[in-house]
């Protein structure tokens, strides 16, 4: 058996997320079109008869503003250090630039292969291919180059299949049915603002955060959450609201349909929406919120 830990890194909106998602086969990373939906460090895990890969899905690498963003590149940059391999997520529709760059100067400190997984080639053609790479190998001697799309699978056995080769022998760290290490409360929070970021569109920057206050199994099967989304204005609460309540009821409804698909019971979702001033900028809230070295 093979078995070992990959950490995927990146610029923000390149597609980790989906990657994750796609090859574990279930919904565990949320995904949203805005820059630096991930925060945390979150593992989603695939097994096979050729062993098992534990994928470390990171925030993207980016120039922080604020205290949460500090803490989100130091999880990404940390994690290239940790494990027995680096995926360095790219997307073949945006132009090398100075954050790609960045990237690159820090992978070559990597201690383990790097492989550059170039992205969203459902949207190219195969012959933009080697002009796209061709500034990431000037830079860097990467282990493996392989050109997927993670939304709808190209490629993925092939890269599966790669990077059990690199791993060392190993047990299963993990029962061969578990698709995450995460709890599902955190899960379900994540899926709670991963509506709110797409329901309120640009209203909302990455202001949000969702806690899960109760989460309770109910008698007849169902199970009680009750969240709270919280903002950092009263502006930022009234859109999330919205007028009479409607903007909540729709992300309350569309969190329900995945929450009950990840528990595969019924769901009722009680939610509310607070203050918490300046929150990304304060160690306690953060810390409260689960955002921990």
């Amino acid at each position: 058996m093979k078995s070992g830990f990959v950490s995927i890194v990146g610029r923000p909106n390149v597609g980790k997320s989906t990657l994750i998602n796609t090859i574990v086969g279930e919904k565990i990373a949320i995904v949203s079109e805005k820059p630096q939906t991930t925060r945390n460090r979150l593992q989603g895990i695939y097994t096979c008869d050729q062993g098992q890969i534990i994928f470390i899905d990171t925030p993207g690498i980016h120039k922080p503003r604020h205290r949460l963003g500090e803490y989100m590149v130091k999880v990404s940059t940390r994690s290239v250090q940790e494990f027995d391999l680096v995926y360095y997520i790219t997307d073949i529709t945006r132009p090398y630039g100075g954050g790609e760059e960045f990237i690159v100067n820090y992978l070559q400190q990597s201690p383990v292969p790097v492989f550059l997984v170039v992205n969203k080639m459902d949207l190219s053609g195969e012959e933009r291919l080697l002009d796209f790479i061709s500034p990431f190998t000037a830079q860097m001697n990467f282990a493996e180059i392989i050109p997927v799309s993670a939304a709808v699978g190209t490629n993925l056995p092939q890269l599966l299949e790669k990077t059990l080769s690199y791993l060392p022998e190993g047990p299963l760290y993990y029962p061969e049915d578990d698709k995450t290490d995460q709890p599902v409360s955190f899960i379900a929070s994540e899926l709670i603002r991963e509506k709110a970021l797409v329901l309120t569109r640009d209203e909302i920057p990455h202001s949000l955060a969702v806690e899960i206050e109760e989460f309770k199994q109910q008698s007849g099967g169902k199970v009680y959450l009750r969240g709270v989304i919280y903002t950092e204005r009263d502006s930022q609460k009234g859109i999330v609201i919205g007028k009479n309540g409607q903007m909540l009821k729709k992300i309350g409804e569309q969190a329900r349909m995945d929450i009950e698909i990840l528990l595969k019971q019924p769901v009722y979702l009680e939610l509310w929406v607070k203050v918490k001033k300046n929150w990304r900028d304060s160690e306690s809230n953060l810390r409260q919120l689960g955002y921990k070295l």
